[in-house]
């Protein structure tokens, strides 16, 4: 009853709030959308096209983006709809499948970002005897442990929301009690934020000291170790910015349950835009690619390439198609024009 209590506090102010920024919240979710599918959608492609997915980071980072992508199709948009309509129309099924999908990916590539890290520390740092280990086998074992893990983590979520009517507006909104919320939402920061958080700072910690004080960084590097020095860079980017992305949301919900987080306008804009920085993480990463990567960069620029030539192709088809067809339709016309005079002699 008291969950209910707050989320009828809740629909007041979302009801007040949506008036002036109902379609600024559209536009936001719909950058996100946009952005966030076509720049997975072209990592994946950059990588499978090429068949560059035959080492162990590769992989990762291939998995990396179809989370990323798994959550910006099912999820933002479904979200969306949460703060700009006061009912929620896609029925009781969706009302569980959504917020497991937003768990079920954001453990993904928590997990899989941890596993990055440990698989660039023993490249860097054993790079001789981890080969055995850093396998494209073992990537894929790996891959689907981290799969198996998310769906058992956020298994519970499935049952943790629920469709149902209050004050004659459908809702999908938290079934459990609150002393079960609370250890459940306790849990999903331990586990999927604060764990994977410490593996990733001790093992860039220690990939950078091992960088930086092993190698000098004056002298020439052989082409190896700068490649593996851009990839580690890379990663270690793409790891800070989900970091600091998803800390304003786990702090918001700590807040609410543990501090002092009261029910109005100001919590409400807030929680928005927790939301959408912690959303805004799954289309960043391309990004980084392109900035850091010149292998990405390249792989952009011939997909566009091919993408432009096939318009041009098209075009050039098209034009010539009616070309030709403008060719025939002059002949049909020119003997149209010649047999009407021929057959006026016959006539006659």
């Amino acid at each position: 009853s008291t969950a209910l209590n707050h989320y009828t506090t809740l629909a007041g102010t979302h009801a007040s709030s949506i008036l002036y920024s109902g379609l600024q919240i559209l536009h936001s979710y719909s950058l996100i959308f946009l952005v966030g599918t076509v720049g997975n959608s072209l990592v994946l492609a950059v990588l499978l096209r090429n068949r560059q997915v035959n080492n162990t980071t590769n992989l990762f980072i291939l998995n990396l983006g179809v989370a990323d992508l798994c959550f910006i199709v099912f999820c933002v948009p479904f979200q969306a709809t949460i703060y700009t309509l006061d009912d929620w129309i896609f029925g009781p099924l969706m009302c569980k499948a959504v917020h497991f999908f937003i768990y079920l990916t954001m453990y993904a590539s928590s997990f899989t970002l941890t596993t990055v890290s440990l698989d660039r520390y023993l490249a860097i740092r054993y790079p001789l005897h981890s080969r055995e280990l850093r396998t494209p086998r073992n990537a894929l074992t790996a891959i689907c442990l981290i799969w198996g893990l998310s769906f058992i983590f956020s298994g519970p979520y499935i049952s943790y929301y629920q469709e149902f009517q209050v004050a004659n507006v459908t809702v999908c909104h938290p079934i459990w009690k609150v002393s079960q919320r609370k250890v459940m939402d306790l849990c999903t920061f331990v586990f999927s934020y604060v764990i994977p958080v410490l593996i990733l700072s001790l093992t860039y910690v220690r990939t950078i000291r091992y960088l930086w004080t092993s190698v000098d960084p004056i002298k020439d590097m052989s082409d190896s170790k700068k490649g593996k020095r851009k990839v580690t860079r890379m990663i270690i980017i793409v790891a800070v910015l989900f970091c600091l992305c998803w800390l304003p949301h786990h702090l918001v919900i700590l807040c609410f349950w543990f501090g002092y987080f009261p029910l109005n306008n100001a919590t409400y804009v807030l929680r928005i835009l927790s939301h959408l920085i912690s959303y805004a993480n799954s289309c960043v990463n391309p990004i980084v690619y392109a900035l850091v990567s010149k292998h990405f960069r390249k792989g952009f620029k011939k997909i566009f390439s091919c993408l432009l030539h096939k318009r041009v192709t098209n075009k050039v088809h098209v034009a010539q198609v009616t070309h030709t067809v403008s060719i025939l339709e002059a002949d049909l016309t020119e003997v149209i024009h010649v047999s009407e005079p021929t057959k006026g002699i016959v006539m006659y």
